[in-house]
């Protein structure tokens, strides 16, 4: 059904609608920064940070390498403006930025993470950085972060807010999400995306239709294209597997014309 090299879709419940390889260790890329934000939503909601308080920019963090939103060492930016830049840009100087207000130092804010994996049970993954880059020893799993997913959302729901958001504004810079899973199929509610050469395109979604909710990983696409067609697929499959959609052949059968029942005819 699917190119991705593992994919999983479930309900809040547990249940399995699709699975294909989801215990199997991968490279997260950037959905390591789901983890980050459950950090940073952690402390908000313990009261150890301000969404509005202004962050200052180290050196390490302006630095931090391949996509960023632009932050300049020195600078102070508030906190809030650093979740939008991880969530929506994807900006890995603004997730280092987070670790280092969070934690003191990125190393500091990694024990966390590989702290709270432990804590929601994630038996695959272990965290090298707060953003996502490659290292060898980053690894997860489907199952894993379907779960990291569904508890970040369950947990602190504001975050769900944050994750459907499709563009963000920074210093006069547009980042716009251009995600066709935000239209098609409709639901689609938080998302986050992650690439690397080693990982390949990979997605973390989360679906309401109705009462109904559903988790989707997509893990190792080949391209961006078909982790979006993959996706698209996925949440297809289980919208029919729960009854909310029929499936293609059944829409498309013709209905049956009635057929009436002919009388006997009359003995002689």
């Amino acid at each position: 059904m699917v190119s991705a090299g593992s994919a999983l879709v479930v309900d809040p419940e547990g249940h399995v609608l699709f699975a294909k390889n989801a215990e199997d260790e991968r490279a997260p890329a950037s959905l390591v920064k789901l983890m980050t934000l459950y950090l940073a939503y952690e402390d908000l909601d313990r009261g150890k940070v301000d969404i509005e308080e202004p962050v200052q920019v180290s050196h390490y963090a302006a630095l931090t390498p391949k996509y960023r939103m632009g932050l300049r060492a020195g600078a102070w930016v508030p906190l809030r403006v650093l979740l939008e830049g991880v969530a929506i840009a994807s900006a890995n100087d603004a997730a280092t930025a987070l670790a280092e207000r969070l934690s003191g130092d990125e190393a500091a804010f990694v024990e966390r993470m590989n702290a709270k994996a432990r804590d929601l049970a994630l038996t695959a993954t272990r965290f090298a950085n707060a953003h996502g880059l490659p290292d060898p020893s980053q690894r997860s799993s489907a199952r894993d972060l379907a779960v990291l997913t569904m508890r970040l959302l369950h947990d602190y729901p504001d975050s769900r807010i944050l994750l459907g958001g499709q563009t963000f504004v920074f210093n006069g810079r547009v980042h716009v999400r251009h995600i066709p899973l935000f239209n098609d199929p409709l639901g689609v509610q938080a998302l986050k995306t992650g690439f690397t050469r080693e990982a390949g395109y990979n997605l973390a979604v989360s679906v309401w239709r109705g009462q109904q909710q559903f988790v989707m990983i997509v893990l190792g696409s080949r391209t961006r294209a078909l982790s979006f067609l993959d996706g698209k697929k996925l949440l297809h499959h289980a919208f029919v597997e729960t009854g909310l959609e029929q499936a293609p052949e059944e829409r498309a059968r013709p209905p049956r014309k009635p057929v009436r029942m002919r009388r006997a005819a009359p003995s002689p």
